[in-house]
Order: structure tokens, then sequence, then C-alpha cells
């Protein structure tokens, strides 16, 4: 008996013709799929989803899921941080927050706000040390994705001090007064968003800046949050936190996510505040600079 050929159409057993029959049904909205990763238009196998879209989805489930639980490799980062030209002079920081392990910090959200004891007597000692404190810390934070940051940290920075005048010390001169000086940078295990605001507070900082693995989608596990604080302590809502989401090769470019970031930065340094207060209106200089705009309120 000849064994079925599979990739040979089928035929219809109630078509008036046999004519062929294909497995997969089309959707006409399957052209959107051009334009973004959400699954639309994915056709039909009979009544269910065709079988490369049903793997494709739990192949995507399981990449979130390893997002969540894959522990952030400290050492490779911290090597890396040191060896670009733009680190501060003192080596990172390794924090921990309250949550001794990622079952607690998935159960305990509150824990990942807060510095554990020994993380919090390291950055008061450290500030005992350096009592003129700092323009701005920045704090690495594995969040709910360790793969985001590792993939999208360094591109990101890089971006970033291409832009922002930096100085390590508050000793250190340099001519302009738009230089900030920069606490070393903390890196931190089992944290939230929130932590960034005890970092600040501990180090002295005028700013934080906290850069954490966002919640993965299942088109993202990838994702990489940035969240600006100005004056930061403990307690603050995220009402006084600005957010700029989805950095990433596949979202948000790092060039476009540093324009965003110096521009929060140099607006809250200069009105002291951030959150609600503080309106991201880079993209309307971006706007006028061009002499084109969208936005009727506007004058051509």
């Amino acid at each position: 008996m000849d064994k079925p050929d599979h990739n040979k159409p089928h035929l219809s057993p109630t078509h008036p013709h046999n004519e062929p029959m294909e497995a997969v049904t089309t959707n006409a909205w399957s052209k959107l799929n051009a334009f973004t990763d959400a699954r639309v238009g994915l056709g039909r196998a009979g009544i269910s989803v065709p079988t490369k879209h049903l793997l494709a989805f739990q192949l995507a489930h399981a990449q979130a899921i390893d997002a969540v639980h894959t522990p952030l490799d400290l050492a490779n980062l911290d090597n890396q941080l040191k060896q670009q030209p733009w680190s501060p002079s003192r080596a990172p920081l390794h924090l921990h927050s309250r949550a001794i392990d990622r079952a607690t910090y998935l159960q305990r959200p509150d824990y990942g706000r807060l510095l554990d004891t020994a993380s919090a007597d390291l950055l008061d000692t450290h500030r005992a040390d350096n009592p003129q404190g700092y323009d701005l810390a920045i704090a690495v934070v594995d969040g709910l994705s360790a793969l985001a940051v590792e993939q999208n940290t360094l591109p990101f920075l890089t971006a970033l001090f291409e832009k922002l005048p930096v100085k390590n010390t508050a000793a250190e001169t340099l001519s302009s007064d738009d230089c900030w000086t920069l606490a070393p940078i903390c890196l931190v295990e089992q944290g939230r968003v929130a932590i960034g605001d005890d970092i600040c507070q501990r180090l002295n900082a005028k700013c934080v800046l906290v850069l954490v693995g966002e919640r993965p989608g299942l088109s993202s596990p990838d994702s990489l949050g940035l969240y600006l604080t100005w004056d930061g302590k403990v307690g603050y809502t995220d009402a006084y936190r600005n957010c700029i989401s989805n950095v990433r090769p596949a979202g948000l470019k790092y060039q476009e996510a540093a324009r965003k970031a110096y521009y929060l930065l140099t607006e809250a340094r200069n009105l002291k505040l951030s959150g609600v207060k503080l309106k991201d209106r880079s993209d309307d200089e971006l706007v006028l600079d061009n002499k084109e705009t969208t936005n009727f309120l506007v004058s051509k």
C-alpha cells in the first residue's frame, strides 16, 4: 500500500468536483503580521490553530518562564561593566533585596522593594566615606527578566553616556556645569523598581535611574524598563517616577531610549522633580526641530 503524502492538498469529500482543499484556511488579517508581533490572523486548520503557530506559542511561553526564573549572571555583567570607558572608577556594588530567593521574590513583592541588611549596611558605609553624595545613581536590577538585563544594559548605557557627561567623583573637575557625578553602579538581585529609592536615599544621590527586567510577554522575554526618580525616598509610589519601557532591539531602540532618558534626566535636574509633574516632551522637540508635526494644536 502506498504511503499517504501529507504535503499534498486534501481532497474535499463533499465538493461536487472533488477539488483540492488546503489543510490550513488562511485569514485576511494575516497581512498585519508584517507590522506587529501580535498573533493576528493565524488562520485555522479545521477548528484549531495551525500546528506551526501552536508550537510558536508554546516556545514563547517557555521563553517567558525561563526569563522569569533564570538568575542574573552577576559576575559576567560586573566584568563587562568594569571594561567600559564610561564606567565609574569604583567597582560595581553587589546588592540584594530582602527576598532571599526567587520563590519569595514572586510571592512577596514588598520584599523586593527594600535592600537586605547586609546591602543596606554596605551603602551606609559607602555614604559615610563619600558624604558629598552624587548627582546620579544607576541601579541595574534583575526584576522579572535577567535576560533583558544581560542583553540590553551595556548597549543602552553606552548610548546614554554618549549624550550624558559624567565625572566619577565630586573632586574631579570638568569644564561643563552640565556634568553629573556618578555613583558606583549597583547590581541588584531579586529587586523591584522601588528598590532604586532605597539605593538613592542611602547613597545620598540626587537622582536614581533603575534599569530593570520587565515582566515577559509572549513576544518579548527580553524587554528592559527604565525608571527615573528625582530625590528618591523609601515609600515613594510610581507617581514619583518616569518610565521608559520596552527597550530592546525589537522594541524601543537604544539610541531612542537614551535620547528620552537624557531629556528626562536634564529636565528632572532643572526642575528638581520627576513623575507625573515631569512630562516627556522629547518627541515634541524632535518634531519642532524637523519643522513637521501631525498635532493640530501646533502650527506648521
